[in-house]
């Protein structure tokens, strides 16, 4: 699998560095009489081809696990949440109010990504991401109370929102002629460690004895394990596996520092692009039914006489179709001129669902899960459309930035919401009615979304 990245981005950068070097020799040999001594120096050091193809395979491992990471602290949470609730004295409203911790999380410390990218590395910061991942996750069962709980998920949660939104910027700088195929297995992990989280939880907490705190804390070892890959790139400070390093192409660096000063001289004004506003309410609206579906869906099964390891396993199998969709959807996608015919179908799947949960929510209750599965696939389209609406890897950073943390902004309310209008009606009557309620604009804004257009464009028209 790794073998098939090789980017198309590594061999424009050994040209241009041959060229470079072509004309720097060409000069010192006019200027000095020194060309001799000049062309006798090599044009790749030696290994550094071999450099490039581990440094390759190790961000494809590391995206991989990245992804694995960025869900399980969402759902293996959802999974025990009566449980959580009882241990520590939770309320509906206060559980409620766990559920929508992610997206606020996600918008107040997403935001930062691009910045802390700049100064340290995209590579290093998803690493720092991954240990806070660790941490919070290892942490929060054992603090004591709801205000500890609340925090260790926090810093959990602040590992997941930087690397959330340096995921589609890696994918642009490293895999530029990938763009579909590596949102793909990216998104195709995310979907496997959220259903996997979702649907083992409850068996590894039965097998450890019903310790709740245990089955949670034992999702901290994934997270540990997402840190190695990043750690030989973390002095990488936003080159691509295919460019060597200052000091390894000390002639390049006015190059590269010119062009990296070029690409972020003109500030794109991205509240300016309708693309960009209409990208980050279906992000958010996408992002509330996702949270909503993780913190609560496996308790509408249970309320509804099924079994807890059989509402995990229909949770999981929500997660799971992502797992196969997650790949093909931005396949398809990139191949498609307007991505909005895609929203529409994933709409449908989702309204369909939520039919069926207010209707028959335990008799119909695999055909729910797998439709709300495939509607919850409006994620990595999302994903898709960040990547395509932006032309230069400083767009897509800007316009990920912009999408994800306005879009989990709009969301925080929801699971919020869900959680008072379930305590005080009694029923899942109004909340399925919300979830279906907000379905519609968020077909309309992702067909706006899905427009042949890009944002540098946009901001420049007006």
């Amino acid at each position: 699998m790794m073998g098939l990245m090789a980017s198309e981005e590594t061999r424009t950068a050994e040209t241009r560095t041959a060229d470079t070097r072509t004309a720097m020799s060409s000069t010192s040999t006019s200027s000095t009489g020194r060309g001799a001594a000049a062309a006798s120096t090599p044009e790749t050091p030696p290994g550094a081809g071999r450099t490039r193809a581990w440094a390759t395979r190790l961000v494809v491992l590391g995206i991989v696990l990245s992804a694995l990471n960025l869900r399980p602290a969402i759902t293996s949470l959802g999974a025990l949440l009566e449980e959580v609730r009882d241990g520590l004295g939770m309320s509906g409203s206060v559980a409620g109010l766990l559920t929508s911790v992610p997206p606020l999380c996600f918008a107040v410390f997403g935001v930062t990504a691009p910045r802390l990218a700049r100064r340290f590395g995209p590579a290093a910061v998803v690493c720092a991401g991954m240990v806070a991942i660790t941490a919070g996750l290892l942490i929060r069962p054992y603090v004591g109370g709801t205000a500890g709980f609340l925090a260790a998920t926090a810093l959990a949660l602040m590992g997941i929102a930087v690397s959330n939104v340096l995921m589609p910027v890696i994918v642009k700088r490293w895999f530029p002629d990938r763009v579909g195929s590596m949102t793909g297995l990216y998104s195709m992990a995310l979907a496997l460690g959220t259903s996997l989280a979702a649907a083992v939880t409850v068996p590894l907490t039965d097998a450890m004895g019903g310790d709740w705190q245990s089955g949670l804390a034992v999702w901290a070892g994934l997270a540990a394990a997402a840190v190695l890959p990043w750690l030989p790139l973390v002095r990488d400070r936003g080159a691509a596996p295919g460019q060597q390093r200052p000091e390894q192409a000390r002639p390049e660096r006015a190059r590269t520092a010119g062009a990296a000063a070029e690409e972020q001289s003109v500030p794109l004004r991205i509240t300016r692009s309708r693309t960009a506003w209409a990208l980050a309410v279906f992000f958010g609206l996408q992002a509330t039914a996702a949270y909503i579906t993780m913190g609560w869906m496996a308790q509408i099964f249970r309320d509804a006489g099924v079994a807890a390891g059989t509402a995990g396993l229909l949770l999981a199998v929500t997660m799971v179709m992502g797992v196969p969709l997650a790949f093909v959807i931005p396949r398809v996608a990139t191949r498609l001129p307007h991505q909005g015919p895609i929203v529409l179908v994933l709409g449908v799947c989702g309204l369909a669902g939520y039919a069926g949960l207010y209707l028959a929510p335990a008799g119909g209750a695999w055909a729910w899960a797998v439709l709300l599965g495939i509607s919850n696939c409006a994620f990595p389209l999302a994903l898709t459309m960040v990547g395509m609406r932006a032309r230069s890897g400083a767009g897509v950073a800007q316009l990920s930035a912009f999408a994800q943390s306005t879009g989990y902004l709009i969301s925080i309310p929801g699971p919020l919401l869900v959680g008072v209008l379930y305590q005080q009606s009694g029923g899942w009557g109004l909340p399925i009615a919300l979830m279906a309620g907000l379905m519609v604009p968020q077909m309309l804004v992702g067909f706006l979304a899905g427009r042949n257009r890009t944002v540098e464009d946009e901001a420049a028209a007006h």
